[in-house]
């Protein structure tokens, strides 16, 4: 990781603060001066500010359940930011892994891990998302047909991964996919002439959302583990 984050996440101090100390020559790594704030760097190497070594806090895995009208960013824009409801310090460390638009709640995963997050959406994961997805109309065989074995977008030529679809009712499916692309969900339903109108987001991997709207909480080690060995 990059080196100002490093002390970040070693101390109580801001970015802008790391910075300065880095540039003002207060740092050192394996007993070499270092004043490049992009120097990227490994924990288990010795890093010392102002001759006191850095140990770095343990990384921080969340499961958030996003309200509608929240944006899945550290800072609040035109909907305030998800991390308004998780109340940890330096909760700025932390990012979305795998990103949910304003309008669409659910289970959204955080984390100032990102080798971990990385390994999670990058496209040979075939990480399992679980979505509940409401539709405008019904949504006829063929159609679900089609989205089982995969569509095509507009100006792509490969088709989405088969996907597993299960009626809740005429209007309302459980969609799981394997992949992320840009706006996915929306445009495979539109792909087959219809219309979400109501997206939510249930389960990623083996994790499922079992928290209230709003709350949040910490992955068990367990399901930590759970996401390397889907990408392994």
């Amino acid at each position: 990781m990059r080196l100002d984050k490093l002390i970040c996440i070693s101390t109580t101090l801001t970015r802008d603060k790391a910075t300065r100390c880095i540039l003002a020559g207060e740092v050192t790594v394996d007993g070499e001066l270092i004043t490049d704030i992009r120097c990227q760097v490994h924990t288990h190497r010795d890093i010392r500010l102002n001759g006191e070594k850095l140990i770095p806090r343990p990384f921080r895995y969340l499961l958030i359940h996003k309200p509608k009208n929240t944006i899945c960013s550290n800072k609040d824009e035109a909907y305030p930011s998800v991390f308004t409801h998780v109340d940890l310090p330096d909760h700025s460390e932390l990012h979305v892994v795998g990103r949910l638009d304003a309008d669409t709640t659910g289970l959204v995963l955080a984390t100032d891990d990102g080798h971990w997050s990385f390994d999670i959406i990058r496209p040979e994961s075939h990480c399992k998302k679980v979505y509940r997805v409401g539709l405008s109309r019904p949504l006829p065989s063929g159609a679900a047909d089609r989205l089982r074995t995969g569509v095509i977008f507009q100006g792509i030529t490969e088709p989405t991964l088969p996907a597993a679809l299960e009626f809740v009712t005429p209007t309302e499916v459980l969609l799981t996919i394997r992949e992320g692309k840009y706006h996915q969900v929306k445009r495979m339903f539109a792909a087959v002439g219809n219309r979400v109108v109501a997206l939510h987001r249930e389960q990623i991997g083996d994790v499922r959302l079992d928290i209230k709207e709003g709350q949040w909480r910490a992955l068990t080690a367990d399901e930590v583990a759970s996401f390397v060995k889907i990408t392994d």
